[in-house]
C-alpha cells in the first residue's frame, strides 16, 4: 500500500499517506484492539481514512504471525462498535518501523524495544497514554487546518509538537503510560482494558482530525 519512498512521503492509491503503527507483545490482544479501535474512530469521523492518506496497522515484538486476534479482544471491539474481522498476527520487523510516521506502544518497554531497532524512530515513538498526555496540552489552532492542508500534514505536525513538549510534560508516574496484558485475564479485564484504550485514543483521534467525536 505505500510506496518505496518510506516513511513520511508514502503514496497509497495516488493519496500521500500518514502510517500509523501500534505495537504490542503478541499482537493478538492490545494492538489489535488499538489498531480497530483506532480505524473505527477515523472512519466514524473522516467517513473513508484512507481517503484522507491515514493508513492504521499493528504488530507485536513478539508477534504471533499470522494468529488469530484472542476471542476475549474479538468481543471487547464487538462491544465497542468496531470490527475484529479479519485480523491476522504480525511480528514487528524493521520494515514496519521504517514505513511508520507515527509508532504507538503499548509499554514503555515496547517503546524502548521500538526505538532500539533504529531508524531514527526515537522522535515518532511513543507510548499510547504518553501521547494522550501529549497531545492534550497542543492547541489545535497551532496545528494545519486539515481542510487546506489535509489530514497527512496535520498529523505530522502533531507528531512534531508531541516530540517537542515531551521531555517538558513528564507522566505523574511510571504507570500512568503503561497498558497493561490481558492475555489470559477474564473477559472483564479484557472489557477494562478495551475501555482504557478507547479512552486513550479518543483526543488523538480528535487531534489527528480536527474532528471531535460528537460529529
Amino acid at each position: 500500500m505505500i510506496a518505496p519512498e518510506g516513511r513520511g512521503i508514502g503514496v497509497a492509491n495516488g493519496v500521500d499517506t500518514f502510517r500509523i503503527l501500534h505495537v504490542s507483545t503478541g499482537n493478538v490482544c492490545r494492538s489489535p484492539i488499538t489498531e480497530r479501535l483506532t480505524r473505527y474512530a477515523l472512519s466514524h469521523r473522516l467517513g473513508d481514512p484512507l481517503a484522507g492518506g491515514l493508513i492504521v496497522e499493528s504488530a507485536g515484538t513478539w508477534g504471533h504471525e499470522g494468529a488469530p486476534m484472542e476471542p476475549n479482544a474479538e468481543t471487547v471491539l464487538t462491544d465497542l462498535g468496531a470490527d475484529p474481522s479479519g485480523f491476522t498476527g504480525r511480528e514487528l520487523l524493521d520494515e514496519h518501523v521504517i514505513r511508520a510516521d507515527l509508532v504507538l506502544t503499548a509499554t514503555r518497554d515496547h517503546r524502548a524495544q521500538v526505538i532500539s531497532m533504529g531508524h531514527s524512530a526515537g522522535l515518532r515513538t511513543f507510548t499510547l497514554k504518553e501521547f494522550t498526555r501529549l497531545v492534550r496540552a497542543i492547541d489545535p489552532a497551532t496545528l494545519p487546518d486539515p481542510r487546506c492542508d489535509g489530514f497527512v500534514e496535520r498529523a505530522r505536525a502533531l507528531v512534531r509538537a508531541a516530540a517537542a513538549l515531551r521531555g517538558w510534560l513528564l507522566a505523574p508516574s511510571a504507570e500512568a503510560d503503561e497498558v497493561y496484558d490481558p492475555y489470559g485475564a477474564p473477559i472483564t479485564f479484557f472489557r477494562s482494558i478495551g475501555d482504557e484504550i478507547n479512552q486513550a485514543l479518543d483526543p488523538v483521534v480528535t487531534a489527528l482530525t480536527g474532528v471531535p467525536a460528537g460529529r
